[in-house]
């Protein structure tokens, strides 16, 4: 497993090493020590997996009082996957880095606490999968607006999909300090 860091210190993409033969691919996707190695020591206890036609927009999540960090990868099509820097005080907040996750590539994005997280359905059909640190907890779920015009996010779409729930989130400037997050980067 190769890490790449990425313009925001601790989100960093992690590129397999893909066995390939006459019978497809075999990939080693998560191995705690190696993980642990490449800097990411949380304990995962949930996983995800949604399913996003082209032009779907999810995010921008957090959580604030169950904050999680998220290891992200796509099995299925491409997507845009957003971290953005949600840590009040931090010398990076409010900026955004991004990875092109492709299930060619079987790539995947660590996105750790104190980010902010979304992604874009760049394909006809986009199965995105992820660990969480925490338990998701519906009641502690937070976002920032997508299309914050402050942030410059370059989704390259200007109508995406999004759910009611993600439209109305606001944007970073209106989000009180003690609704945001404040732990640093290991």
């Amino acid at each position: 497993m190769q890490r790449i860091e990425t313009s925001l210190q601790g989100v960093f993409e992690l590129r397999p090493v893909v066995h390939r033969d006459a019978r497809g691919f075999f990939i080693e996707t998560y191995h705690k020590a190696k993980f642990a190695h490449l800097g990411i020591e949380d304990a995962f206890v949930q996983d995800n997996h949604s399913s996003s036609a082209k032009g779907t927009l999810r995010g921008l999540h957090y959580q604030l009082k169950r904050p999680q960090a998220k290891l992200c990868r796509v099995v299925e099509g491409e997507a845009l996957d957003i971290a953005l820097d949600i840590r009040a005080g931090s010398s990076n907040f409010g900026k955004w880095t991004s990875v092109l996750l492709s299930a060619k590539e079987q790539n995947q994005i660590y996105v750790p606490v104190g980010f902010a997280h979304g992604f874009l359905a760049l394909t006809d059909s986009v199965q995105f999968l992820y660990k969480c640190s925490d338990f998701y907890s519906p009641e502690d779920e937070h976002g920032i607006a997508w299309n914050d015009p402050d942030l410059k996010i370059h989704w390259g779409i200007t109508a995406p999909i999004v759910s009611d729930r993600d439209a109305k989130f606001p944007m970073l400037a209106q989000v009180p300090r003690e609704c945001l997050l404040g732990h640093p980067v290991k």
